[in-house]
């Protein structure tokens, strides 16, 4: 029984191209293409493929939400996300969504037949390029969290509100202390994350929940 596959991407030359490359594949069968989320979703209802390659930015429609509403609706489809984008947000976002793989356009094109193999048994395929990124942020943010974890409370709460804008004298007038010791704890702070400005701080604060966005 053939692996039946639909392509959505807005560019007609790169659909053309992921098709003659999927036809190569022995026992695989391009039933449709869809130039955007919206025609995406429609025929993944009319034709229900074994896997849809779904492109990420796409115009109305994105393919981001068109994912959202294929794995709630449809969640036997396997999606395998097709992008230029390899950041570690877009990657782990996609996967929330439902996706059963994330590829890079730029990928060689035995790694077509590898994924199909790999989704169609149940499995997650991620690029090598991509894998790389995820495995890279899981171990920075488990490095940031023992850090942190190295922060007293008191030092926690100082960086808590340098996070939030609060300057030095309002910081000691909160936590009844006096501008010389919130400057201590703000280079015993910096000394232990080993960030030496403001902004950075600011960033860790954000990136590890300390405060919001």
């Amino acid at each position: 029984m053939s692996i039946r596959v639909v392509i959505a991407d807005d560019h007609q030359l790169l659909r053309a191209g992921l098709t003659a490359l999927l036809r190569d594949i022995p026992g695989v069968d391009v039933m449709g293409e869809a130039a955007d989320g919206a025609e995406a979703i429609r025929l993944a209802h009319a034709l229900n493929p074994d896997i849809l390659f779904l492109d990420l930015v796409m115009p109305g429609t994105s393919g981001l939400d068109a994912l959202a509403s294929i794995n709630e609706s449809l969640p036997e489809i396997r999606v395998i996300v097709l992008s230029m984008h390899s950041s570690e947000e877009h990657v782990l976002r996609a996967l929330r969504l439902g996706a059963a793989g994330y590829m890079l356009k730029d990928v060689a094109p035995e790694e077509l037949g590898l994924a199909i193999k790999a989704v169609m048994a149940g499995e997650s395929w991620l690029s090598a390029a991509v894998s790389k990124k995820v495995i890279a942020g899981y171990v920075a943010r488990n490095k940031g969290e023992e850090m942190l974890d190295s922060l007293t409370t008191r030092q926690q709460q100082v960086l808590k509100l340098i996070a939030q804008g609060v300057p030095t004298k309002g910081i000691g007038t909160q936590l009844n202390l006096s501008v010389k010791t919130i400057e201590t704890y703000r280079a015993q702070i910096m000394d232990r994350l080993d960030i030496h400005d403001i902004p950075g701080l600011v960033r860790y604060a954000v990136r590890h929940g300390i405060v919001p966005l």
